[in-house]
Order: C-alpha cells, then sequence, then structure tokens
C-alpha cells in the first residue's frame, strides 16, 4: 500500500490559533442548548446606528417582477449586496445566502445571477437582500457576517419588517446555518432571524461534506495517472493544487476526457475509458456527469482550503478507508495514496464550516433526493447536529424526487416559506404532507413542479462515505 503522512505541517503559529479555536468549539458544544422559545416571542430588530452608508436606487436585473424597487450597495467589509422590494411587498424580509462558493474577488453580478433564480421570492411578495460576500473561496463565517450585515442595512435604511426570514442555498445553507448560531442572541436578546429555510444544503459541515472528493482525487489518480502527470511536480492530492500551479480548468478537463471519455458518448468511449469511468461512478457513488464538477471543486476548492483557511495543515483523510464496490477493490486499496489529516488543521476548519446545530428559531429544509452535487445523507448529518444540539424540535425536513441541486420548482419555495410563516406566527409546526398539500394549491399560482416525498428519510452520510477516523 502506498503511503503518504502530512508533508506540510502547520507552522507554530496556526497550530496555536487551530487549539484555541478547537477550544472554543468544544465550549459551545458544552453549554447548555438555547431553551426553546416560543415562535411568537420571536420580534424584528429595530433599527441600529450603524457605519453602513444607505444603498443607491438602481435599475432591476432582468426578470425581477415589473413594479420592484431595487436597490444596491457596497457594505462598510467591501461586500457588493442588491435589494429588491416587491411593488406590494407583505413586510417579510427574505434574506438570502447564495452557493458556491466562489473563487477570487467578488463580482457584482453575481447578485443579478441570484435573483433572477429567486425572483419567485419577489413574486411571491417577499423583500430580498442578498450579500455577494466580501471575499471568495470556503470561508463560511466571514461570508455568515455579510449576511447579517446586509439584513442590518436594510432595516436601517430601508424598512423595519414584519418578520425576518434566512434562506441559504447549497454552499450557503452553511453560511445561513453559521449566521443562525452566531447572532442567535444579537438583537435585545432575541435572534434577528424569526425562521430559516435551507435548501439543497452542504451540511455535513466542512469536516465531513468534502470527504469524498479526496476519495475522488486519490481513485482518479490511481486510475488516471495524470492529476498531476508523472512529469509534473508532485503534491498531496488533499492540497487540490500547489500555490503556484498554472492549471486552468480546461486543461484538466481535457486531461478527465483522455482517460475517462467524459466529454463523449458512452458509445464512442474506449472499453478502457469505459471501464474506469465505471470503477469512479460505483466507488464514488455519483453519475458520470458529476464527476467533473467533483473533480474541479477537489482541486481549486481543496486549494483554497490548504492555503487560505487552514495555515497549509491537512483537513482531509482517507487513512484506513476501505473501498468498496469496483470490480477490483483489492488492488484499488493497495494501489491508492493515502492521507491523514492533521488534528489541528481539522478543529481549525471546523471552528470557521460546522454547523453548531445551536439555532433557537424554526429551521425548516428542502432537498432533491437525486442531488449529485450536495448527496441528501447531509441532511441525516444535520438532523444528527441538531439533536446533539438539543434542538431537534426546531428541526421539519422536506425531500423531493428531484435530482436537480441549483433550484428545484417555483411553487416549492413559497409553500416553505408559507409554512415557516405559520409556525413563526401561530405556533403550528409543519409536516411534510401539510407543505406538500400547499405547494400542490399553490400550482395555480406558480406553476407546476411539486414532487415532494412526504415518506422520504436519508440514510446515514456514513452509508454513502466511508467514515474517517475519530469522524
Amino acid at each position: 500500500m502506498r503511503k503518504e503522512t502530512i508533508l506540510n505541517a502547520a507552522p507554530s503559529s496556526a497550530s496555536s490559533l487551530a487549539a484555541a479555536l478547537l477550544a472554543a468549539a468544544l465550549a459551545a458544544a458544552c453549554s447548555a442548548p438555547p431553551s426553546a422559545t416560543s415562535p411568537q416571542a420571536s420580534v424584528a430588530a429595530a433599527p441600529q446606528t450603524s457605519r453602513e452608508a444607505p444603498p443607491q436606487a438602481a435599475p432591476c436585473p432582468a426578470d425581477v417582477p415589473a413594479g420592484a424597487r431595487c436597490l444596491r450597495g457596497r457594505d462598510s467589509a467591501g461586500a457588493p449586496y442588491l435589494i429588491v422590494v416587491p411593488e406590494r411587498w407583505n413586510q417579510v424580509l427574505v434574506v438570502h445566502a447564495h452557493g458556491g462558493p466562489a473563487l477570487g474577488e467578488p463580482k457584482t453580478e453575481r447578485a443579478d445571477e441570484d435573483i433572477k433564480r429567486w425572483a419567485i421570492t419577489v413574486r411571491a411578495g417577499y423583500a430580498w437582500a442578498g450579500s455577494v460576500f466580501r471575499q471568495g473561496g470556503v470561508a463560511v463565517r466571514s461570508a455568515a457576517e455579510d449576511t447579517e450585515r446586509v439584513r442590518r442595512i436594510f432595516v436601517e435604511h430601508v424598512a423595519v419588517p414584519r418578520r425576518t426570514l434566512l434562506h441559504g442555498q447549497s454552499w450557503g445553507a452553511s453560511v445561513a446555518a453559521k449566521a443562525a448560531e452566531m447572532y442567535a442572541r444579537a438583537e435585545r436578546g432575541a435572534s434577528p432571524y424569526d425562521g430559516v429555510l435551507l435548501s439543497s444544503g452542504v451540511l455535513g459541515g466542512g469536516t465531513r461534506s468534502y470527504d469524498f472528493r479526496l476519495d475522488l482525487r486519490v481513485i482518479y489518480q490511481y486510475l488516471c495517472g495524470n492529476h498531476p502527470r508523472a512529469d509534473e511536480p508532485q503534491y498531496p492530492l488533499w492540497q487540490g493544487l500547489p500555490a503556484d500551479s498554472k492549471l486552468t480548468r480546461n486543461e484538466l478537463a481535457a486531461r478527465v476526457n483522455q482517460c475517462l471519455g467524459v466529454r463523449q458518448p458512452a458509445a464512442k468511449r474506449t472499453p478502457e475509458q469505459a471501464r474506469k469511468l465505471d470503477t469512479i461512478v460505483k466507488l464514488i457513488r455519483i453519475p458520470e456527469s458529476a464527476v467533473l464538477p467533483h473533480l474541479n471543486w477537489a482541486t481549486w476548492h481543496f486549494q483554497d482550503i490548504a492555503l487560505h483557511r487552514t495555515g497549509g495543515g491537512n483537513v482531509f483523510g482517507n487513512d484506513g478507508v476501505r473501498y468498496q464496490g469496483s470490480a477490483d477493490d483489492a488492488a484499488i486499496n493497495q494501489g491508492v495514496l493515502r492521507y491523514r489529516a492533521d488534528p489541528q488543521a481539522v478543529a481549525r476548519f471546523a471552528y470557521d464550516t460546522d454547523p453548531s446545530g445551536q439555532i433557537p428559531v424554526p429551521v425548516l429544509t428542502v432537498h432533491g433526493i437525486g442531488d449529485a452535487t450536495a448527496f441528501i445523507e447531509l441532511d441525516s448529518a444535520f438532523r444528527q447536529t441538531m439533536e446533539r444540539a438539543g434542538t431537534a424540535d426546531h428541526l421539519v425536513q422536506t425531500f423531493t424526487r428531484d435530482a436537480s441541486h441549483s433550484y428545484l420548482s417555483d411553487p416549492v419555495y413559497p409553500a416553505l416559506f408559507e409554512a415557516l410563516l405559520r409556525w413563526i406566527d401561530a405556533g403550528t409546526k409543519p409536516t411534510p404532507a401539510g407543505i406538500a398539500q400547499r405547494c400542490e394549491q399553490l400550482q395555480a399560482q406558480f406553476g407546476p413542479g411539486c414532487r415532494f416525498d412526504v415518506g422520504y428519510r436519508p440514510a446515514p452520510l456514513e452509508t454513502r462515505v466511508a467514515p474517517r477516523g475519530g469522524r
């Protein structure tokens, strides 16, 4: 068996920081869970003096419903944002945390893309506010800060909403969960958010949600040997790429296609390409179409994590993991590279990205069962997190018979927002069956697309991704 240990230990200063962060995380985990607060007790935060400049009126992006008012700005930390208020506003604000994460500098047009996708929120009468986040990369806490900042800008400079809902999509669901925890008692002893909707969420925390991507990297390298190629500088695969790498996404796609034929019809693949692709699909349990996207994330996002989030330490290990499901498991387990995670790097990354479950307000989740980007089993991990925190009674999970990740359908989200508001205003905890029924009714207004599976329960994450030592 080929084996590599940690090649780049975190420097002493990073180690000290990681230890401090771990201590803080353990203290939070050991504290008493928040007492269950009556939904009616949640109140909108009054405006407070801040250093945030007021947003400026701006033309609305395409696909925003007619009559809406749009405002733009850049917050005090440098994050661009967009606010949209419908012509007939229902006095409820939805603060949106977008998916990704994107790498590089924030781009204003990202907000335009988000409101185009989530125009249903405004069509249904809700005001919408979304930050583009001030920094790219896998940085959850800073994105949560930006999300809260745009809420405060709305309250101070636009209006005080009757209710405020926090909506996180994909990776943004982890941002929203973190924000709901961080600001749980931020405003006069109450949460600034009355309820939380998490859709298609990456909710296993950064230390668990991405383990399978290391598995993908080591198995791909065993089969293909071209990422990196033998004539290129070698590096530990958990690092994603060396800091000075010039590899582009097009170049990686060409390598993957050469080895696996992913950009060719199945009938045109060579027997060797078909065999290798089938091996990856069976071992990682993702469809063929998801192999290249996940390799991209396991390259550039892993590089961001190693270079910017962990002080050079390794978060992802596969030491002791046994891969099963291929035509020759013994050869694969003998041949793949093995890595051991650095506990201090794991603690540091966990502090930033892992949810604690300490959310004192109602939380609804929705997820397509066939989602190949964020596995459905991540919802099981999130439920376990809420159970450990003693807040499982604040959580209702729903599932749909969809394979899409980025968007389910128009009537789904208004049905979920309505269910959250009834839970908040009247204390009526929703059921998946009730949400499914309301979605069917809303199809007359918002079009077809209700595919809730009210009896579905996801299996534990460990049934899909082999657990790591100690986690």
